[in-house]
């Protein structure tokens, strides 16, 4: 019963972020998985990956709705990042649990400062398809070793680099990281990892429920707000991982 509660809870917090910014879920995911409900490192990132592409697909279906979803240079982005992400996902099963554990706390430490930092106003302008493919290459490696969509890195690469409105941004990044973790989980399919889906399907379930609930709470909240209460969970969340890491 209380792992129970605890994927309800973990996966409640991880489909608000996912809902209201577009990112910083996943990385909120993998930690819950390890350090609440006994996921190894890899395990946690393959079973991060399936929770994600889930929640984020749905969260994507509402955003395309309201029209917030910049299809053309989200595939770009999307694009560029499928083969890195399944050459990543595949050989991040070779990586020792330690090495996995430190790279994913420095990635939650940079997601923070990143989330810390006002968005850089977006200019309007063609989208460049060079620039789109290599950011998204960027993404897409980041997703395959760590098991995180790279929402917290789209974000801000999608308004300050593509020039795509914030708003749009938010639901563009959905896309990309539904495609992302897609293709990273297909590279991982054949690692002989078993995941507990009775902690996985209620995580996932409560983490669909929480992005509805996420992407109501980004209309009442302020973006700045929501930024920095995850950031500050994030950076909490990284001082635990980097210090199992060296102990």
């Amino acid at each position: 019963m209380t792992d129970l509660v605890m994927a309800l809870t973990s996966g409640a917090v991880v489909g608000l972020a996912l809902g209201g910014l577009g990112g910083g879920g996943s990385v909120l995911a993998v930690p819950a998985l390890i350090y609440l409900l006994g996921f190894t490192p890899a395990d946690a990132t393959t079973a991060a990956l399936v929770i994600v592409a889930l929640t984020s697909a749905t969260a994507l279906a509402g955003h395309a709705r309201e029209g917030d979803v910049a299809w053309r240079t989200g595939l770009l982005f999307a694009a560029g990042g499928i083969v890195p992400a399944a050459l990543a996902g595949a050989a991040a099963g070779h990586l020792p649990q330690g090495a996995l554990t430190a790279a994913f706390a420095a990635v939650a430490v940079l997601a923070a400062l990143r989330m810390l930092r006002p968005a850089p106003p977006a200019r309007p302008g063609a989208v460049d398809p060079v620039r789109a493919g290599a950011a998204g290459a960027g993404l897409g490696a980041v997703t395959g070793f760590l098991g995180v969509g790279g929402g917290f890195l789209a974000v801000p690469v999608l308004v300050g680099v593509l020039k795509v409105p914030m708003r749009r941004a938010v639901g563009t990044s959905l896309l990309v990281i539904t495609v992302n973790s897609l293709a990273a989980l297909a590279a991982r399919s054949g690692s002989g990892s078993s995941l507990d889906w009775a902690a996985v399907a209620p995580f996932t379930a409560a983490a669909v429920l929480g992005a509805w609930d996420g992407k109501r709470l980004a209309r009442k909240a302020t973006g700045t707000t929501l930024q920095r209460l995850f950031a500050w969970a994030l950076l909490a969340v990284a001082a635990l991982m980097l210090v199992d890491a060296v102990v």
